[in-house]
């Protein structure tokens, strides 16, 4: 499936935050970011874009029978406005995964985890996000589950430099990305059956949203 879930304006906005990442690289602050979790400078670019691109595609897992679809053609959620894709069966919620939103940061996080010298922090990190994330996610009617996207990156980064001081920007990125995934998608999954959503996409709007902010975010703060 093919849409995307935010208004035209906040796309907008999201690709003039795109053109700051790219002046953060200019000034070698993003780079170096990346190559703190041991990701190269050179494949940095391919991944923001295939991450922002992938944020409009949604893969399909299984179908959900809904008594009621929420009515609504768009929700806002913390200052965001939220398009709802128009339904091809009724009563039937389609649980998809996001692909800029999920399945990329989670490889990237399997990958920074691999070469991650301190694993077991990492891990543990990633357990103490999802209990948290889990408790701050709340079910938005029409929508999904919701977290307030500021908040993790925050979060992450500071169990990195708690838990791994001299290993921050790597064990902050997969408890941020892996955390937020766990505590707000995958521990939510029964709640979905009752929002009246047209599509739950595990990864929620995708590039911009919790999972990308969490990682990236985290990891510059660090």
């Amino acid at each position: 499936m093919f849409f995307n879930p935010i208004s035209v304006l906040f796309f907008i906005v999201f690709l003039i935050l795109l053109f700051g990442l790219f002046f953060f690289v200019q000034i070698g602050v993003l780079t170096t970011a990346f190559v703190k979790i041991g990701i190269s400078p050179q494949y940095m670019f391919t991944l923001l874009f295939f991450t922002l691109v992938g944020s409009g595609v949604n893969i399909p897992i299984k179908r959900i029978r809904e008594e009621s679809l929420c009515n609504e053609e768009e929700i806002r959620f913390y200052g965001i406005r939220y398009k709802l894709p128009i339904p091809r069966q009724p009563c039937t919620t389609i649980l998809a995964i996001n692909l800029g939103g999920a399945v990329i940061p989670v490889l990237v996080s399997l990958y920074v985890l691999a070469k991650c010298p301190v694993p077991m922090q990492a891990l543990l990190a990633t357990a103490i996000m999802s209990v948290v994330v889990y408790t701050l996610a709340r079910p938005i009617k029409g929508i999904g589950i919701g977290v307030p996207i500021f908040i993790t990156p925050l979060l992450a980064a500071l169990l990195g430099l708690l838990l791994a001081p001299g290993n921050a920007p790597p064990v902050a990125y997969v408890a941020g990305t892996l955390g937020t995934l766990i505590g707000a998608d995958l521990l939510n999954l029964k709640k979905i059956a009752g929002l009246g959503a047209p599509v739950a996409s595990i990864g929620g709007a995708g590039t911009f949203d919790g999972i990308f902010l969490a990682g990236i975010i985290a990891v510059l703060l660090t």
